[in-house]
């Protein structure tokens, strides 16, 4: 006979009436976005997509969304996480309530992008003011700059939506446009300034766009960036992008603005001469990896004397990068004696060749905050219209932006969440349930001992009361 060993406990399972809440993690998002004063924001920016005698105005119907996307909910009906435990969050709007909203919005596009922008930009300020010395504003300067990636994406479309196209992958769907900010290596995981929903069909190097984003992004700024003239300080701005954004109209337009850029390039076929120098690597200086450390078998060298660029802006230099092919890697023209090598444009005032290569290469970041972005709902766009998918493309934004910006002003400096991406937040906080009780008049929420990131919950609730107090009392530094 037999002795069949389970896996897992076999336990019987009965329904209760208790408040048991299966999402009670979310709750540090929710309390966050109270304490920065969201629904008074939203009142005074977006009233008027709600009619005056609404139950829920638009506080509620835009913030239950933000925080249901940033849970990993994909559809307005996924708002059941939310709606089923109103001990912890409150009545949420229902599916409707969000229909009627967001129909209203997409028949005024221009006025709720307007409206949406302005708070997403106030919200930003308070955030970043109440950051203290890890202010990303305070942190910029002319030799370390706040670094804003540009860069394109595709997202793929299984019906037909306006807008949606082929694109150059052979999918089908629409080409956003994303400009991010990178808070630095130790400093969190940076947010999103602006995602603008394209065609499919739109290239990823067309300059006009470019231009156009980074002109929205720029204007999400705080005015902690600006001069006491109201001047954006743009030499304490490097704009970052891959090879797309090597045009001659972008880069001279970033020049006239004063901004610093570090671009990728394509190089163009060598000569034997130039083969020659290349193989020769005593003129090179090694590369130095994102953690500080040599590589022995990768180099870095500055060849704006040697490639010779017309109508490019003045004071622009090359740099070449020179390593073996990676495993898998598809052989071209330009790879010398088994190696590949890359370019990249900079006017940067920097001249450490290892260190501007060492930046350049944290592009990579910008690629996690589109991923992030995608799984917090601006990959699977929900409705027909576009003006109502560049709302929930805005409100994923939001979603995303909630939790850099709650690492930023309430985590502890140098906690290791800080560098966590979206799932893992999902994972091991959000999904923590919970038990809402009353005691003395008041409800509390009781959470397991147990649950592995309860510490880090109860952390993030008590510096948000901290925030909420500096808040109320005009006590916005650290």
């Amino acid at each position: 006979m037999l002795n069949h060993t389970q896996v897992f406990p076999s336990v019987p399972a009965a329904l209760t009436g208790q408040s048991i809440i299966s999402h009670a993690g979310l709750n540090v998002l929710t309390s966050f976005l109270d304490a920065t004063g969201f629904g008074a924001m939203c009142e005074d920016q977006l009233s008027g997509f709600v009619p005056e005698t609404a139950t829920h105005r638009p506080g509620r119907i835009i913030g239950s969304l933000a925080v249901m996307l940033a849970d990993g909910g994909e559809h307005v009906s996924d708002l059941d996480t939310l709606r089923d435990s109103p001990a912890l969050f409150g009545p949420a709007p229902s599916n409707a309530t969000v229909s009627r909203f967001v129909a209203r919005a997409a028949e005024e596009p221009e006025a709720f992008t307007l409206g949406f922008a302005t708070l997403t930009k106030a919200l930003r300020t308070k955030i970043w003011e109440a950051a203290g010395p890890r202010n990303p504003a305070i942190l910029a300067t002319e030799l370390d700059p706040l670094i804003i990636d540009l860069d394109a994406t595709l997202v793929n479309s299984h019906t037909e939506k306006e807008w949606a196209a082929g694109d150059y992958k052979g999918g089908f769907g629409h080409a956003p446009f994303v400009a991010s900010c990178d808070y630095g290596r130790n400093n969190g995981t940076g947010e999103v300034l602006v995602a603008e929903l394209r065609a499919g069909n739109k290239g990823a190097n067309s300059a006009k766009d470019h231009i156009r984003v980074l002109d929205k992004a720029l204007a999400q700024l705080p005015d902690s960036m600006r001069d006491e003239h109201g001047e954006l300080r743009t030499d304490r701005i490097l704009i970052r992008t891959d090879s797309a954004g090597a045009s001659r109209e972008f880069l001279n337009h970033l020049e006239e603005l004063g901004l610093q850029f570090s671009t990728s390039y394509t190089l163009p076929v060598p000569n034997e001469r130039f083969i020659h120098w290349i193989n020769n690597k005593d003129l090179w200086e090694r590369v130095v990896e994102q953690d500080g450390y040599e590589r022995h078998n990768a180099w870095v060298i500055d060849a704006t004397k040697v490639i010779r660029l017309k109508d490019y802006p003045t004071g622009m230099r090359l740099y070449l990068r020179a390593e073996p092919l990676h495993p898998g890697a598809q052989g071209s023209i330009f790879d010398v004696d088994g190696h590949r090598v890359t370019a990249f444009l900079t006017n940067a005032p920097r001249y450490n060749v290892a260190f501007l290569d060492a930046r350049h290469r944290a592009r990579g970041r910008c690629e996690n905050r589109i991923k992030t972005l995608k799984n917090s709902g601006m990959g699977k766009l929900p409705f027909f219209g576009i003006s109502s998918n560049q709302l929930w493309t805005d409100l994923a934004v939001l979603a995303m932006n909630l939790v850099a910006w709650m690492s930023l002003a309430v985590l502890p400096a140098g906690h290791e969440a800080g560098a966590w991406d979206m799932k893992r937040w999902r994972f091991r906080l959000f999904s923590i349930a919970g038990k809402v009780i009353s005691s003395g008049r008041q409800k509390r929420l009781l959470i397991p001992e147990a649950a592995p990131e309860s510490p880090l919950l109860v952390t993030l609730l008590e510096g948000t009361v901290r925030l909420r107090e500096r808040w109320r009392q005009g006590h916005l530094a650290a």
